[in-house]
């Protein structure tokens, strides 16, 4: 029985796939950063005159960035940069509001000492990057940081929950922040979420976080609404 034979040497194939990563890793930065913002179209032929590359490389680079969610491949339009609708960002942080503050009450319960120093030296990396402009380390951080709270909740599921809502609003949360200012007021309030935290003040560590989550939604809503020019 006969197989099909790549046209394509293995020498081939891994040059295109070394090269189409690192066109994806390019483009993703670019994405994050907002450079290229949401609605951005990608065309193909104009990233492969910019890279001095093939089409094939940036095909296969656009695929990767469509498998974590950053572009869409849309039919006649190609590949455009994903984003979220003011509707889409209510609804992600309504449940966030609803989830985390009662998981932190039960976590927190659990909290050790070195748990507390962990988050402490978390914030610091935080407030780090915050100061240096570190945009692209912006939500990978503050993911870390609201999970860590969370993590000792024993509600594996939520958490699963949780973790998909701040992986959605990554880019959007790093729009608030670099747009609005909002950068002390996020490290001042993940400082307090933690002393509140520490001395067993656990139900107000909850409020805290509540509050927090609430602003950025607002915050955040109000730029998408300004933009929008409604």
């Amino acid at each position: 029985m006969l197989t099909a034979v790549s046209t394509r040497s293995a020498p081939d194939r891994l040059v295109h796939k070394t090269v189409a990563a690192a066109v994806a890793e390019s483009l993703r930065q670019r994405i994050l950063t907002g450079e290229f913002p949401a609605g951005t179209q990608l065309r193909q032929d104009a990233l492969a005159d910019e890279f001095g590359i093939s089409r094939i490389p940036i095909r296969e680079a656009l695929l990767q960035l469509e498998a974590t969610g950053l572009i869409k491949i849309m039919p006649h339009r190609g590949a455009v940069v994903s984003g979220l609708s003011v509707e889409e960002v209510e609804d992600i942080f309504t449940l966030r509001v609803q989830l985390e503050p009662e998981l932190l009450a039960l976590s927190a319960q659990r909290f050790s000492a070195q748990d507390i120093q962990d988050l402490h030296g978390l914030t610091e990396e935080y407030s780090a990057a915050l100061k240096s402009g570190e945009i692209l380390r912006w939500g990978e951080l503050n993911q870390r940081f609201h999970l860590d709270l969370l993590r000792h909740a024993g509600r594996p599921r939520s958490l699963s929950i949780v973790a998909g809502l701040l992986q959605d609003c990554d880019r959007p949360t790093r729009l608030q922040l670099s747009t609005s200012g909002d950068v002390a007021r996020a490290d001042r309030e993940h400082r307090a979420i933690i002393a509140l935290c520490a001395a067993g003040q656990i139900d107000e560590a909850a409020d805290h976080l509540r509050r927090h989550i609430q602003h950025a939604a607002h915050s955040l809503i109000a730029i998408y609404r300004r933009a929008l020019g409604v």
